[in-house]
């Protein structure tokens, strides 16, 4: 069993869920976390008398013992049923309790294997732990400052020559694109107080990789333009890119190090053609990609799940036989 954990209606849950259908294979269902309330969506007992289980978008009731894979795909949504609730407080509970349920139950229950790991999604989601990582693999990063103070932000213009400035976290809502700053002093002083932001050197160059990691293979696209932040226009020219060696050897190192399984990786070539690693989404959006580059990703993506639910099933049945014939007394 492959269980994917995310939205109701997720694109990319879906897609993968359908692609299983049209081979035929049942064993992939999606649990929607936002939907919890409102029915017995979970079950859980401390000392095991009953096994814990997990209802489906589908209604189906799954158990944790008959799960090898789970795909930590979306897990941050509230809940739906708890928007019409007029009390600020028992919309909290519900949301706090729901996903805390799920969590808990999980790291109890689940012995499986994590695409990825929420401990690993979680750390590798911070750009600056994440960025530290990438450098001490061996990627070139670009030279950054964090920081609230509008004057260390002009003195790291005047080292660095160009730079530009992104969130640290972001928020929901419209997409917060990165932007150059020129100058900072025709900036006011509390847009820079109000919280750190990320600041980079800018990275000469118009070839942005987007990088989809599955486990071992790489399916990667670059992406032509000579603006900051492609995602405002997929329009540009986009074509498959062949990742070279050392590059992919870089990525397998920094995934590990992240103790990441999957992974939305953005680089960018500098005019000689060198990798500046910019930064990894855990759980980033790839299906996109599918009809600009002609890759059937949804198709590689299930492909991976389905290895990796084999591997966690030989690897459960392996420490199975290791542990020999339970001896009642």
């Amino acid at each position: 069993m492959i269980l994917a954990i995310s939205l109701k209606d997720d694109l990319h849950a879906l897609a993968v869920q359908n692609e299983a259908r049209r081979r035929g294979y049942r064993d992939f269902r999606i649990v929607a976390c936002d939907q919890l309330s409102g029915s017995h969506s979970l079950s859980w007992h401390a000392h095991g008398e009953f096994p814990a289980t997990l209802r489906t978008s589908d209604g189906t009731d799954v158990t944790l013992d008959d799960t090898s894979v789970i795909w930590w795909r979306r897990v941050r949504a509230a809940q739906q049923a708890a928007e019409h609730r007029s009390s600020e407080s028992e919309r909290n509970l519900i949301n706090n309790d729901c996903r805390g349920a799920l969590a808990g139950v999980l790291s109890a229950a689940f012995h499986g294997r994590w695409i990825s790991h929420p401990d690993a999604t979680d750390r590798a989601a911070d750009k600056l732990y994440q960025l530290a990582v990438a450098q001490q693999a061996g990627f070139r990063v670009p030279r950054t400052l964090v920081t609230q103070s509008r004057d260390e932000v002009a003195a790291f213009l005047q080292r660095v020559g160009r730079i530009i400035v992104k969130p640290v976290v972001g928020a929901t809502g419209p997409l917060m694109f990165t932007q150059r700053i020129d100058d900072p002093y025709a900036i006011p002083e509390e847009s820079f107080a109000a919280c750190p932001a990320i600041y980079q050197e800018y990275i000469e160059g118009t070839d942005h990789i987007r990088l989809n990691c599955f486990g071992d293979r790489m399916y990667a696209a670059r992406l032509t333009t000579s603006a900051l932040d492609w995602r405002a226009d997929l329009t540009i020219p986009i074509s498959p890119w062949n990742v070279p060696d050392d590059t992919a050897h870089l990525v397998t190192e920094v995934q590990r190090r992240l103790g990441l399984r999957m992974g939305a990786i953005d680089l960018k070539l500098t005019p000689s053609g060198e990798p500046v690693w910019l930064e990894v989404n855990p759980q980033g959006q790839f299906l996109f990609l599918e009809p600009l580059l002609g890759i059937p990703l949804a198709a590689h993506f299930l492909d991976f799940l389905i290895s990796s639910a084999h591997s966690a099933t030989s690897a459960r049945q392996l420490s199975r036989d290791r542990a020999g014939p339970q001896m009642s007394g």
